[in-house]
């Protein structure tokens, strides 16, 4: 399976008083990890919701180990976990400079109609961008 990574400094306003990432943020870096995810395969989200495919998360868990401070480098490794069918399952792990793993996450997405807003199976053209 595809394996996608990003790297990224942690900035002031991500982080509490402590200093430390508050924990709502993840989830916007599994998002980052995602999208960079699509874009290494030559799928854009922006082409996938023009084509009418939208991808609500309907699953997300995080397991916080040690804490990511301001101005750490981290690394969001963004993998599938499955090939998709009506739902798609990635997992992340979140490292620092020192390759300590900081967090490891799983999200669940669900095709879904952008107009009927019902779901779907996976587009063909994203399972052949998929099994390469």
């Amino acid at each position: 399976m595809v394996v996608n990574e990003i790297s990224f400094r942690i900035r002031y306003g991500e982080t509490d008083q402590m200093g430390v990432v508050y924990h709502g943020n993840y989830a916007q870096y599994l998002e980052m990890g995602r999208i960079s995810w699509l874009r290494s395969l030559g799928l854009s989200y922006s082409e996938m919701e023009a084509k009418g495919v939208i991808l609500p998360v309907v699953s997300l868990q995080v397991k916080y180990l040690k804490p990511a401070l301001f101005d750490d480098l981290v690394t969001v490794k963004t993998s599938l976990k499955k090939i998709p069918k009506v739902r798609i399952e990635f997992e992340y792990t979140i490292t620092n400079e020192k390759n300590e793993i900081l967090a490891e996450a799983n999200t669940i997405l669900a095709f879904v109609d952008a107009s009927r807003k019902r779901p779907i199976k996976c587009p063909d053209y994203i399972l052949e961008k998929i099994s390469g």
